[in-house]
């Protein structure tokens, strides 16, 4: 597990970056509403021009109606007006790391293949991946462009 930080950025300001998009999941995760899983998960995205968006995951008794953390925090970014990012933190109490489930991997990439994605637990573990070590064979928008087939 590695992390590729933007280039124009030095470490100690990466890993400065990475600490407060921790801080800002964890936050999130507090506000999770898991009634059903009891699984809480908080999820901060940082854009491209250091905004950040912060999503929490929503159950629902009709369970597919339900929305991961990591596609609210994407959505309530694009609903900024924000198209580009350089880092997602996650959030949760298990007892592992836990990466964005699949869907959730979909959504990204479509903005940042390159993401970097750190993944936190309450008990202090943390992992690290870019989004296409992931998602290695991504389905984006290039996928559509028919001239290709």
């Amino acid at each position: 597990m590695t992390v590729r930080p933007a280039p124009s950025k030095g470490d100690a300001e990466v890993a400065q970056t990475l600490g407060a998009l921790r801080d800002q999941a964890a936050r999130a995760m507090e506000a999770a509403y898991a009634p059903y899983s009891g699984f809480r998960v908080g999820a901060a995205l940082l854009s491209a021009d250091g905004a950040v968006a912060a999503g929490c995951n929503v159950e629902n008794a009709a369970y597919p109606a339900g929305v991961c953390a990591e596609r609210v925090a994407l959505g309530a970014a694009v609903a900024q007006g924000h198209r580009e990012f350089l880092a997602l933190a996650i959030a949760t109490e298990a007892q592992e790391p836990t990466p964005p489930c699949g869907v959730c991997r979909q959504a990204l990439v479509e903005f940042a293949p390159d993401l970097v994605v750190l993944s936190v637990t309450r008990g202090g573990r943390e992992a690290r991946w870019t989004l296409h070590e992931l998602l290695p064979h991504a389905f984006t928008p290039h996928s559509l462009d028919h001239s290709r087939h």
